[in-house]
């Protein structure tokens, strides 16, 4: 396939239209010509201190510009953007840079602070003082050939063992998210405002088709549905993605029938949208509503033009343009339609692998009986007869809290090696605020509760922290010894937020 090439549509963008806004945040903004300068000096410096094609570079910050600046002057030299979660812990950090193999990493103040210490062995670089870094008297090099399988970008995923992986999505994966977004309709006069932060695939699948197709972005670092709110009417924002939670947010808001919504397209994936937020959103906010559902990894997603098919919100819709899809039993086999199995699929938005990881990406595709592979996506839904896909429960019992995905096993690990502690289950338990939130069964003997809690949260990330602990003398299980968390979640009695 020929690959969607982004940094050669910045340039033109620049040329065709010098000062039509790229990007907007806070009280900052900048066109198109002084954007794609920006990143050409980026590109530039980068490469006279040695980055090559290929290597990684990672980001540790808030959404900014400069962050948005980053993404074109990275991508410029062929080199992999690794954008990394400022809300995970130090030891998480370190290994996620290791991995990627950055020796330089951009910081904003607050991810200096917090993570100096753990990346010694690194280059850092303030993003607050990026005009003092870049080197104006460095040459620019040649763009290079686009390579299809050349890594785009890495997007860090907690693994069920505890270890970040490092998902490489390819430029050619990134070019049919960009490709399909035309058809979604971004294009030069699209004014996307994106409240989620720039090192989500969430906000990639919106952010980068927008800039691609000549647009305006408008981040908001930290949402507030009452400044969003806001933005998108000082703005005539006409197109957002938001993750449910936000969604309730922003229509529970007192302020919400104050303001003037200029939305033509809504967006939402990254965790459950249930039926009736989704009529809410349709029958009080302009425009369509468009849900995606799929896995940062690709093989297979299924989109959902709510506004089309009223009378199937219960769904997340139908295959992607060139997705295959089968629904399959703990055998493998293929079952009926309108039978529940595991989701499996194929694509050319495909993930390339997991970084350093050969191990873990064997294990993430499953070979059908043919020899064709596919990849499990750990998720259970039915396809009705007009192939829609119901979603039935998440096979691997991942947590999603605010749109961020969660693994039991990370922070059960966490538990198990306070003192005391002999057993432990983690489970989502539905909160208002975001959407899920994680709550602990123990087993300690004479501990204390909250004692544990607190222990636990001080070394988990900020989106794994625990809302509540519950101590039990045993955890119920299967006869075959099998937790039985479904029905710890059903019996919890306490209150989150």
């Amino acid at each position: 396939m020929t690959c969607f090439d982004f940094p050669a549509a910045i340039s033109a963008h620049a040329a065709a239209r010098p000062n039509h806004i790229a990007v907007i945040c806070g009280d900052q903004q900048i066109g198109y010509a002084d954007f794609a300068a920006r990143a050409d000096a980026v590109a530039a410096t980068l490469a006279k201190l040695g980055t090559s094609p290929d290597d990684a570079v990672a980001i540790i910050a808030a959404s900014s510009v400069d962050y948005a600046v980053l993404w074109a002057g990275i991508l410029r030299l062929r080199a992999t953007v690794a954008p990394l979660a400022p809300s995970s812990t130090p030891d998480q950090i370190a290994a996620m840079v290791a991995d990627s193999g950055a020796r330089l990493v951009f910081v904003d103040a607050a991810a200096r602070a917090d993570f100096a210490k753990v990346l010694g062995s690194c280059a850092l670089v303030d993003l607050d003082a990026l005009d003092a870094w870049i080197d104006t008297s460095a040459a620019l090099p040649p763009l290079p050939p686009l390579a299809e399988k050349a890594a785009f970008n890495i997007i860090y995923s907690s693994g069920t063992t505890g270890t970040p992986k490092g998902i490489i999505q390819s430029a050619a994966m990134r070019s049919l998210h960009i490709i399909g977004g035309k058809v979604l309709g971004y294009g030069g006069d699209t004014v996307s405002l994106l409240s989620t932060p720039l090192y989500s695939n969430t906000t990639l699948v919106a952010f980068l088709p927008t800039l691609a197709w000549g647009g305006t972005v408008i981040l908001q670092p930290k949402f507030n549905s009452t400044a969003w709110l806001k933005l998108a009417q000082d703005h005539a924002a006409t197109c957002t993605m938001l993750v449910p939670v936000q969604y309730r947010r922003v229509l529970a808001d007192p302020a919400f029938d104050d303001y003037k919504l200029s939305f033509k397209m809504k967006f939402c994936t990254s965790a459950p949208f249930p039926a009736e937020l989704k009529a809410q959103v349709l029958s009080r906010m302009p425009g369509g509503l468009v849900e995606f559902f799929g896995m940062t990894e690709g093989g297979v997603s299924f989109v959902f033009p709510a506004h089309l098919h009223p009378d199937k919100l219960h769904t997340v819709g139908r295959p992607s343009d060139g997705h295959a899809v089968r629904i399959i039993d703990e055998a493998g086999l293929d079952v009926p339609p309108g039978t529940p199995g595991e989701i499996v699929g194929q694509s050319q938005a495909t993930m390339n692998g997991y970084k350093n990881r050969p191990d873990l990406t064997e294990k993430a595709f499953w070979t059908a009986p043919e020899g064709s592979k596919w990849l499990r996506t750990g998720d259970i839904g039915r396809i009705d007869d007009e192939g829609f896909l119901t979603l039935m429960d998440r096979a691997k019992d991942m947590i999603i809290s605010g749109g961020f995905n969660i693994y039991p096993s990370d922070i059960e690990a966490v538990l198990l090696a306070l003192p005391g502690v002999t057993e432990a289950a983690v489970v989502g338990i539905a909160s208002d605020r975001w959407g899920e939130t994680p709550v602990a069964f123990v087993v300690a003997p004479g501990a204390d509760a909250e004692a544990l809690r607190t222990a636990a949260n001080a070394g988990l990330g900020k989106t794994q922290r625990l809302a509540a602990l519950t101590l039990l003398p045993e955890l119920p299980r299967s006869h075959i010894g099998k937790v039985l968390k479904r029905e710890l979640r059903d019996g919890f009695t306490g209150a989150v937020s």
